[in-house]
C-alpha cells in the first residue's frame, strides 16, 4: 500500500500505512495538558472518531476555544435528547433559541407541565460518569425515515423528506439515534459543566461561556426578548411553519409569494406598533437604534421614519458612523489594529454638543466621515429640527448611556435590533441567529464591499466578540425590540451564498466555516429573490432596495 502522510501542529510529519482515527492521530500531537473535543483535517472540522486516509495537515480543536465550545453544547443538546427520551419516553422534546449561555427547550405531550428536571439531569451525569461513546454512522435513506417517523421526531423526518441523499449520517449515544450536522464529541465524560433550570414554560439547558470553561455563569434573564421569541413562536405555529421542514413543504406547493407577504406584512406592523409606542411618549426627541452586525439597522431606521412619518413626524436620520474620530486617533486593540469597535473610536463630545444645540433651535452642519482617507469632512449639509422634528441614530453603541451622557434620558427612545427566527431546523437542531447575521453579511460583502465569504469569516469572530463587548450587555435596557428576521430570507440568501461558500477551498482557513454554513443551507429549497419586497430589509443585503443606502 502506497500509504499517506500527516502533518502535524508542530510542522513534523509521519506517514501512515493503514487509516488512523482523529483521536488515534492525537498521540503525535502533543496534546497531553489539552481537552480536545474534535480534530480540523485539511481545515475540516471532524469528530475524533473520523477516520484519516489521505494526505492530510491536521489541527487539534480544543477546550475553551470558539469551536471547541461548539462542539461542546451541541454535544450536550445530543446528551439531553438521550437522556430525556429515557425518562419520559412518551414526550416530544423541542429545542428553541439561544438565551444567554443556556437554549430554551419545551416538552410536548400528556403531562409535559409536569416533568421532572432533576431526573433528566441525574440521567445526564450518569452517562457522563459512565463516559459512554458517541458513534457515527450512515444509513439508508429509507431507514432514515423510519427511523425518526417511529421515535416521535415529526420535524426531522419532514426535513429529511427534502433531502435527497441515498445515505443518512446519523449519531448514535448507547441506544438513542438523533440526526445532527455538524462533528460532535467521540465521548460524554467530558460533559461535566451544565444545569437544567426551569424557565416559562420550558427549561434552559445551561453551559459554561468560552472564557470559562469550569463553571456555568451568572444567569441573567432577558424578558423583553423573550417575550418577543414567544410571539413569533406562536405566530409561527398559527400559520403551519415552526420548521424548516415546514417551509420547504410550503415553498414545495407554490405558496411562497403568500407567505413572503405575510411574513413583510407582521414585520412591517410590529415596527408601527413601536412608532405608535414613541408616540405615546411625547417628549422624545432622539429614537437610538442598535443592534449586531447584519441585524438591519439602516434599513430599521429607513422604515421607522415611514411609519413616524404617518403618525406626523419629520424624521432625520443620522448615522454614528459619521461621527469616527478619525483613524489616527482611533484606540489599538491588543493586536495594535485600529479598534473602530469601541465607543471611544466615536467623537462622543461632538456628537452631544450638536444634539443640545439642535434641541435647543440651533442650525448645526452635520459631519460625514470618509472610510477610506480615514478622515472627517463636511459637505455643507445643515440642520434645524422643527416643533415635529424628531432625529433617529443609528449604531452599535446606541443603547450605551454613555453615548449621550448629556441628553436627558426621558428625551431618548432605545431600539434593540436582533435577527431572531422561530424557525428550528428539526426537533434537536436550533438555527443560530448569529448564522442568519454571519450569511447576510458574506452575501452584503460580496455584493456591495468586494469582500469574498473568506475574508468575511475570517473577521467575524472580532466582530462577535465586538457585539459581545458592546452591545448584547445594554439589551435590557432598550425600550423595544425590533426583530429583524424574516423566515423566508434564508431560502432567498441561499441563492447568494452558496456559490460565495464554495469558492473557499480546503487550504484556506475558513473552509472549515465555510463548508459548516453549505451543510446548513443545503436544508432549504430555495426561493427566487423576486418575491422580496423593494422596502424589505433583506435588500439591504441583497441588493435592488427602493433605500439609497449612501
Amino acid at each position: 500500500m502506497q500509504g499517506f502522510e500527516i502533518t502535524f501542529p508542530d510542522g513534523s510529519k509521519k506517514k501512515f500505512v493503514e487509516p488512523i482515527s482523529a483521536r488515534g492521530a492525537l498521540a503525535y500531537c502533543n496534546m497531553h495538558d489539552s481537552v480536545v473535543f474534535g480534530m480540523k483535517v485539511n481545515n475540516e472540522l471532524v469528530s475524533l472518531n473520523k477516520m484519516i486516509d489521505v494526505r492530510a495537515t491536521i489541527k487539534p480543536v480544543i477546550k475553551g476555544t470558539y469551536e471547541g465550545s461548539n462542539i461542546y453544547r451541541r454535544t450536550l443538546c445530543f446528551l439531553l435528547a438521550a437522556a430525556a427520551r429515557k425518562v419520559y419516553p412518551n414526550l416530544r422534546l423541542l429545542v428553541g433559541h439561544s438565551f444567554g449561555y443556556s437554549y430554551y427547550y419545551t416538552f410536548e405531550g400528556a403531562n409535559a407541565a409536569e416533568i421532572d428536571l432533576k431526573r433528566i439531569e441525574d440521567k445526564m451525569h450518569e452517562m457522563v460518569e459512565e463516559d459512554f461513546p458517541i458513534q457515527t454512522q450512515a444509513i439508508a435513506y429509507a431507514e432514515a425515515l423510519e427511523l425518526f417517523a417511529n421515535t416521535n421526531q415529526p420535524d426531522a423526518y419532514r426535513l429529511l423528506s427534502y433531502n435527497s441523499k441515498p445515505k443518512i449520517v446519523i449519531n448514535k449515544l448507547d441506544d438513542y439515534y438523533d440526526l445532527y450536522f455538524q462533528p460532535l464529541m467521540d465521548r460524554v465524560g467530558y460533559l461535566k459543566v451544565f444545569a437544567l433550570m426551569k424557565y416559562e414554560n420550558g427549561f434552559l439547558l445551561r453551559f459554561p461561556s468560552t472564557a470559562n470553561t469550569e463553571e456555568l455563569p451568572e444567569f441573567t434573564d432577558i424578558p423583553r426578548l423573550f417575550t418577543v421569541y414567544k410571539e413569533y413562536k406562536a405566530w409561527g405555529k398559527m400559520i403551519g411553519v415552526s420548521s424548516v421542514g415546514e417551509l420547504n413543504g410550503l415553498i414545495e406547493n407554490r405558496k411562497t409569494k403568500d407567505y413572503v407577504e405575510i411574513s413583510e406584512t407582521l414585520q412591517n406592523n410590529k415596527l408601527a406598533q413601536i412608532a405608535a409606542q414613541i408616540k405615546g411618549k411625547e417628549q422624545v426627541k432622539v429614537i437610538l437604534i442598535a443592534g449586531p452586525s447584519s441585524s438591519g439597522k439602516t434599513t430599521t431606521a429607513k422604515k421607522l421614519s415611514m411609519q413616524l412619518r404617518v403618525l406626523g413626524y419629520e424624521p432625520h436620520v443620522i448615522s454614528l458612523d459619521d461621527y469616527y474620530v478619525g483613524r489616527d486617533k482611533t484606540p489599538r486593540d491588543k493586536n495594535g489594529k485600529p479598534d473602530f469597535e469601541c465607543l471611544e473610536a466615536l467623537d462622543v463630545p461632538l456628537l452631544n454638543e450638536l444634539l443640545l444645540k439642535l434641541f435647543a433651535g440651533e442650525e448645526v452642519e452635520l459631519p460625514s466621515y470618509n472610510f477610506k482617507t480615514g478622515e472627517r469632512f463636511y459637505t455643507g449639509k445643515k440642520l434645524r429640527l422643527t416643533n415635529r422634528s424628531i432625529l433617529i441614530l443609528e449604531g452599535i453603541h446606541g443603547l450605551n448611556d454613555n453615548l449621550t451622557p448629556q441628553i436627558d434620558v426621558s428625551l431618548k427612545f432605545k431600539i434593540y435590533l436582533s435577527a431572531l427566527t422561530q424557525l428550528t431546523l428539526d426537533d434537536h437542531n436550533r438555527i443560530p441567529t448569529s448564522d442568519n447575521r454571519l450569511l447576510r453579511r458574506i452575501v452584503r460583502d460580496a455584493q456591495f464591499r468586494g469582500s469574498s465569504a473568506s475574508v468575511t469569516i475570517g473577521m467575524w469572530s472580532d466582530v462577535r466578540a465586538g457585539e459581545a463587548q458592546h452591545i448584547f450587555p445594554y439589551q435590557n435596557t432598550a425600550d423595544a425590540i425590533f426583530n429583524t428576521a424574516l423566515d423566508y430570507e434564508l431560502s432567498v440568501l441561499k441563492i447568494y451564498a452558496e456559490p460565495l461558500l464554495r469558492a473557499v477551498k480546503p487550504t484556506d482557513p475558513a473552509y472549515s466555516e465555510a463548508s459548516r454554513l453549505l451543510i446548513f443551507l443545503n436544508n432549504f429549497l430555495s426561493v427566487s429573490p423576486s418575491f422580496v419586497h423593494g422596502q424589505s430589509i433583506l435588500r439591504e443585503f441583497i441588493g435592488d432596495s427602493d433605500f439609497s443606502y449612501r
